[in-house]
């Protein structure tokens, strides 16, 4: 469907070519005060410069060429040379079945698919997931799911840290409390065994004490050292622990992220990109990108144009060992050929925006990646407490997400008692619900780049922007159209639609909620192609204050005037539509009631 804005548009860029002007001008914006009008066209004001006339003369051309045009209602030009204009109801009825009718609600797919890549996620094994995990897992997950509603192959990379220091740790460490295991055994050459020798539990214990042992144990960081160093050259006993290490995190984190309605189409490991960067680094040499410098190979990615100091992207340190950018350059080389993107977009902390910059740089000039491919860095800010520092528990540590979750869904618990009588197990299942709307709706309204104040009392809330709200408004369309149906059986509310060719009078809330469903299929394009959640939420928001205002202004159940009150049912059905393909889009879903 030709989107409405497009359509008005259109219908202003024909006024300003058969007045005499060029067709740019005719661009048409929602009205900013929607009190004045519902839209407008500011082309006159920019048109003055070139035709040296007075912008209030042009404007007026157009309202007096445009004022018989059986799509608009009012159109006024006002100083110093806006067009002011709002459209017909029945043009917007006519719009609304045409979205009702259609499974997309008006979106179209795109005609030419891309293939796309979102690196989210970012959870190193071993570990639990913590707070921190929480930004890049909806944001991503939200991102991913706008992006593929409108037609594209999106691919959510998990992207894990499996590779490095840490698993020589663990590994040195289960070999300090049990070294008669076979894995140790230099002269075992029999089957390994297929239980790991250690539960999640014990192992997100294993890290933490290796790593504080090996800060006073200079021999043992050593050892852990030499560890990674056999590991990686195919130690049969360390392998195939790593395999164990790999299962036991993977098998958790994947549950902690279905608890989050977080899923990712692949699980890439840091390793998986290791067996690429032996070629890689022989390909930058040979074609002369990568230098020697201070015993390092780095690649020089600095541009004339550049009005500050970059560093080289450095590939290997001195002693040949590799680094982060050199995994994520391999990375890059490994989806090449894996996925062919068109486009990669990584969401990750924004105070890693120079690495990535570099690693962006390194590909780009050394064409490990064509230039037509698009790299996005999509930096996220913090979640911080109420002191405006990064949200920690009360003794200081850094809260396993699990644990913050589970305080989001007691508080919503003792919400759901307060308000109204129901079984302990029916409010634990719908807390669950509504705890997730109310964390990732706190976060996603947030603009991603911004840091913001996780306030659980406010995130909580069953008023306001929040996500509990706008469940409860899904809530109240389905139990209108529960009682609807009840009262009357012969018609199939499943089945109903808007129709067009009503010629009633309509009121003004019932108008501007038919105004902001027309925005949907403008709105989501905007929201996934900016990467921008916030401003879906943003939309969903106000979608939600205008069927507050058309319910409170009129008795839907109560209507006399049945062929009335079918439309307004038929208009609130889309409206549930709408809103429920957006929270799927955001990542979580309504109850049946709350």
């Amino acid at each position: 469907m030709i989107k409405v804005i497009d359509q008005l548009t259109n219908l202003f860029t024909t006024a300003f070519v058969e007045c005499g002007y060029e067709e740019k001008y005719g661009v048409v914006t929602i009205s900013n005060r929607p009190d004045l009008c519902q839209y407008q066209c500011n082309g006159a004001l920019a048109a003055a410069k070139q035709y040296k006339k007075a912008p209030i003369m042009i404007a007026n051309e157009i309202v007096e060429h445009c004022k018989d045009n059986p799509v608009l209602k009012e159109i006024t030009a006002i100083m110093p040379g806006f067009i002011n204009f709002s459209v017909k109801e029945e043009f917007l009825v006519d719009y609304l079945q045409s979205m009702s009718v259609d499974e997309r609600l008006g979106c179209e797919e795109a005609k030419n698919p891309d293939t796309i890549v979102v690196d989210y996620g970012g959870p190193n094994v071993a570990k639990p997931l913590h707070v921190g995990h929480l930004r890049p897992a909806i944001i991503g997950e939200s991102i991913k799911r706008m992006i593929r509603f409108l037609g594209h192959n999106v691919i959510g990379d998990a992207h894990l840290g499996d590779w490095g220091t840490q698993m020589g740790l663990i590994i040195a460490e289960v070999r300090k409390r049990q070294p008669n295991l076979s894995y140790f055994d230099e002269s075992y050459t029999g089957e390994y065994p297929s239980e790991a020798p250690f539960t999640i539990s014990e192992l997100e214990e294993i890290y933490p004490t290796a790593s504080e042992y090996s800060k006073e144990h200079p021999e043992f960081r050593e050892e852990a050292k030499e560890v990674v160093f056999e590991l990686q050259n195919g130690h049969r006993g360390y392998t195939a622990l790593w395999n164990h290490i790999m299962t036991v995190s993977m098998n958790d984190l994947k549950k902690n992220y279905d608890n989050l309605n977080v899923h990712f189409d692949v699980w890439k490991k840091e390793s998986d990109a290791q067996p690429y960067i032996p070629g890689m680094v022989t390909y930058l040499k040979e074609n002369g990108y990568a230098k020697i410098s201070e015993g390092a190979l780095v690649v020089d990615v600095k541009e004339e144009t550049d009005t500050k100091e970059l560093p080289p992207c450095m590939i290997l340190k001195s002693d040949g060992a590799s680094l982060y950018a050199t995994t994520d350059l391999a990375t890059l080389v490994e989806r090449m050929e894996l996925f062919m993107p068109a486009s990669v977009i990584y969401v990750v902390d924004k105070r890693q925006e120079l690495h990535f910059e570099l690693v962006f740089r390194c590909v780009k000039k050394t064409k490990l990646v064509p230039k037509d491919v698009n790299l996005t860095f999509l930096g996220f800010g913090t979640m911080n407490g109420k002191d405006g520092k990064p949200f920690k528990t009360r003794d200081g540590g850094v809260m396993r997400l699990e644990h913050l979750m589970d305080s989001i869904n007691e508080e919503v618990y003792k919400k759901i008692m307060s308000n109204r009588e129901m079984e302990e197990e029916e409010a634990r299942e719908i807390a669950k619900i509504v705890g997730l709307a109310a964390l990732k709706y706190g976060d996603l309204s947030n603009q991603a780049s911004k840091d913001y104040i996780f306030d659980i009392d406010r995130f909580t809330s069953f008023e306001g922007n929040t996500g509990p709200y706008i469940l409860y408004t899904i809530v109240r369309i389905k139990s209108i159209l529960a009682k609807y149906q009840e009262e009357n059986k012969a018609v199939d509310v499943s089945k109903l639609c808007i129709k067009s060719g009503n010629t009633r009078e309509y009121g003004i809330s019932e108008v501007n909620l038919m105004l902001e469903c027309a925005k949907f299929n403008d709105m989501i394009e905007h929201a996934a192609y900016e990467n921008a959640p916030h401003k879906l939420c943003a939309y969903v928001y106000d979608l939600a204050n205008a069927f507050s205002t058309f319910y409170h202004e009129n008795k839907i159940i109560a209507e006399e005037n049945k062929e009335k009150q079918q439309e307004w049912i038929a208009l609130i059905k889309l409206v549930l539509r709408i809103l429920s393909t957006c929270i799927e889009l955001l990542g979580f879903s309504a109850p049946e009631k709350m």
